[in-house]
């Protein structure tokens, strides 16, 4: 593979000013795995014999996000856009994980093989000498593995370097991490250890549960990544909601499918890699509040089936306990809601009033509504006439349709002798209604359509 990115380029020139000075300096980690893959890395760790000292004494801008692990951030100027901030590590070894996250103290080394032997899975221990790849273009020869993760990287495995138990033990978060590398990179994940230790899931800080759970979702294996994290235990310890899918039927003329749980995993399988936090969480989030308002068939009225009344609003409160359990921003809170509350609204899309449509057309971010409703019908059903149909209202409609300039403002209804009160919103929700309709297209026509529907009810006394 030839490599050409302003990423590698910076990586391969801070390894080269470690060697210059008489440093150990190799390529770590993913950057290795991916290499081996045939994929591009997005960016490059090193790793190195210089210690963080060193390491800031040779380069002109750098950062100490963790020294006391031995971890600098080296910020390289480019010509033609932002630093390049590449992370750069000492060998070491670590002492006793206490917390159930990281070391309690660490010892740098000299020895690369000492700080493999310290990290996680068989297919992020390997090394490579960048130097020596960048002269041949031989990877094969270029690469170090003290851990057989070539072998393993062959045959499609994730598995942890020594004692499963113990790297587990140390660091729980691994437990998410396996999971998300078998099912992005669809490899079989060794299991050992897993199990005993998921009800210690909890330890981990919220953020950390939510932005691996975010990378499962959205680094194109969503569904086998649930898939693993209910088998072994680890979803009920962190999103119980999710489990209580399972089981729950539905309607089979609207949901041929399966239960809810079936009907989630096949949106999730159809999320593709790179798209949004926002859409992961709603395709996954989108029926939460189905379990909670199922209704079976009444059996004593012909032709009755299985409902779900009230599933939206149910599933908008259980969503937020959710996202505030997970410590997620206000913005992607309230647009993942919004998924979540607006996903119903297409089965009423050929009904709609020109207003409402218009309305429902601008919510912010309307594409995602639409990718959503996309991945709802076409794992359930399958018919994707109103979707087609929204799709075309959406591109067909010009920005400046959809939200005017409106034709009358609060101080216009102050102008024509009315107090301001609550009841300026309908007063202008009218006139906004009508603009959007088309039936009016001029100031004079809203006021007086506002005059004939509220004459007197907000004017000042004695007017």
């Amino acid at each position: 593979m030839h490599l050409t990115s302003s990423q590698y380029k910076t990586a391969l020139a801070i390894a080269k000013t470690l060697r210059d000075a008489g440093h150990q300096a190799f390529f770590a980690g993913g950057c290795v795995r991916d290499l081996l893959l045939g994929i591009e890395p997005k960016d490059y760790d090193v790793a190195t014999s210089a210690t963080p000292g060193q390491i800031t004494a040779l380069f002109p801008k750098t950062f100490a996000v963790g020294a006391h692990f031995g971890v600098i951030l080296v910020c390289s100027a480019q010509p033609d856009g932002p630093d390049i901030a590449t992370e750069v590590a000492t060998f070491r070894h670590d002492g006793a994980y206490s917390d159930g996250r990281r070391p309690d103290a660490v010892r740098f080394s000299s020895d690369p093989r000492e700080d493999v032997l310290r990290r996680d899975f068989t297919i992020n221990g390997l090394l490579l000498d960048p130097i020596a790849y960048d002269a041949t273009g031989d990877l094969d020869s270029a690469v170090l593995d003290f851990v057989d993760g070539r072998k393993d990287l062959s045959r499609g495995v994730v598995r942890t370097i020594g004692n499963p138990k113990l790297r587990y033990a140390e660091d729980k978060l691994r437990l998410l991490r396996a999971v998300r590398f078998a099912a992005r990179l669809n490899f079989h994940l060794d299991v050992t250890g897993i199990r005993c230790q998921a009800a210690e899931i909890i330890q981990i800080s919220a953020e950390r549960i939510r932005d691996e759970l975010t990378l499962i979702l959205t680094e194109g294996g969503g569904c086998r990544g649930f898939e693993l994290l209910y088998q072994l235990g680890l979803l009920a310890r962190i999103l119980p909601e999710v489990v209580r899918l399972r089981g729950v039927a539905q309607p089979p003329e609207f949901h041929p499918e399966g239960d809810v749980w079936v009907h989630t995993m096949l949106l999730l399988e159809k999320l593709p890699a790179g798209c949004s936090a926002t859409l992961a969480w709603g395709a996954l989030l989108h029926d939460i509040g189905k379990p909670a308002t199922y209704q079976p068939p009444n059996p004593t009225v012909a032709g009755d089936r299985i409902r779900f009344n009230g599933h939206v609003e149910v599933g908008v409160r259980i969503a937020e306990d959710i996202l505030a359990r997970l410590r997620f921003s206000n913005e992607d809170s309230v647009q993942i809601l919004a998924l979540i509350k607006n996903h119903m609204r297409f089965g009423d899309i050929l009904q709609m009033k020109q207003s409402t449509l218009k309305r429902f057309l601008r919510l912010p971010q309307f594409d995602e509504h639409l990718e959503l409703h996309r991945l709802d019908v076409s794992s359930a059903h399958g018919d994707m006439t109103l979707y087609n149909f929204a799709r075309a209202q959406y591109e067909a409609e010009p920005a400046p349709d959809l939200r005017p300039a409106p034709l009358l403002t609060g101080t216009d209804l102050i102008l024509a002798g009315y107090r301001p009160s609550p009841q300026f919103k309908p007063m202008l929700s009218l006139a906004e209604d009508a603009q959007l309709e088309g039936t009016i297209t001029a100031r004079e026509e809203a006021l007086a359509l506002v005059q004939a529907t509220f004459p007197l009810l907000t004017r000042g006394a004695g007017e």
